[in-house]
């Protein structure tokens, strides 16, 4: 049977919340659901048993598979899944369960209403997250508008995202700074934070309309997160997109 829901979950060395379980919290909301589902579990090259675990856990639960992939980041990671997915709608959740499952919920509905894409916002307050991580995602903020003029979406970074499937493949080929065809090895976590605004860009020059909903976050420590690599990084980012903008690279409009 044709999924209606398709969850991507990229892992990164991530056999702790694995075995905390993580995806067995997935697999336990999505069994009481009425629709049909599939997750895919796409590992990052982990250097840890992440992709064993993971498959283990597949081999013994419907609709789970996993997809394993040579380390390059978190982008590249998620774009597998999504361009792997076979639902109607694809959605993409963090391992950690920061934003929980259940969540989606929230955003399903919201597709009968015309919206391609539907967002999950973690508001303006972030339960238990320190405050360098408040500074961090308030810059993030600031210099995104500064630089991109993008103040319809108030937070373009959490990690939890539905896209109808039909836009998926428009906006993955649209990518310049993240682009599919030009790939790279990483060293160590990279949690690729331009991506996920990238793809907001480039979904609305396409003409593709985006809800945002609030939703359940916790923070989780990472180690993945460094306040000044990450923050240079997504600086430098903004201004690859802003000049790819310039270029004329998100031009042309496609609408479904």
């Amino acid at each position: 049977m044709k999924p209606f829901l398709s969850v991507i979950v990229p892992a990164y060395n991530e056999s702790t919340n694995i075995q905390h379980g993580a995806l067995s919290k997935v697999a336990d909301y999505l069994e009481q659901q009425s629709y049909a589902y599939e997750v895919i579990v796409v590992d990052d090259g982990s250097d840890d048993n992440t992709a064993i675990l993971a498959e283990e856990f597949a081999a013994s639960h419907r609709g789970f598979r996993v997809l394993r992939n040579p380390h390059r980041g978190k982008a590249f990671t998620v774009a597998t899944g999504m361009q792997q997915a076979e639902g109607d709608i694809v959605l993409f959740t963090d391992m950690d369960q920061a934003t929980p499952i259940d969540e989606s919920a929230k955003l399903l509905p919201y597709f009968a209403q015309g919206y391609h894409i539907v967002i999950g916002s973690r508001g303006t307050v972030r339960r238990n997250a320190p405050i360098w991580r408040r500074i961090m995602s308030g810059s993030q903020v600031l210099l995104r508008n500064l630089i991109l003029g993008f103040r319809d979406i108030t937070d373009t970074q959490c990690g939890f995202k539905a896209f109808k499937h039909e836009v998926v493949a428009p906006i993955l080929n649209s990518l310049s700074v993240y682009s599919q065809r030009d790939v790279r090895s990483v060293q160590g976590a990279s949690v690729s934070a331009g991506f996920d605004v990238e793809m907001l860009f480039v979904a609305h020059r396409l003409g593709f309309h985006v809800k945002e909903v609030p939703v359940q976050w916790d923070y989780r420590f990472s180690r993945r997160v460094n306040l000044l690599r990450d923050s240079m990084r997504g600086i430098r980012e903004l201004v690859s997109i802003r000049m790819a903008d310039a270029r004329g690279a998100y031009s042309i409009r496609k609408n479904i």
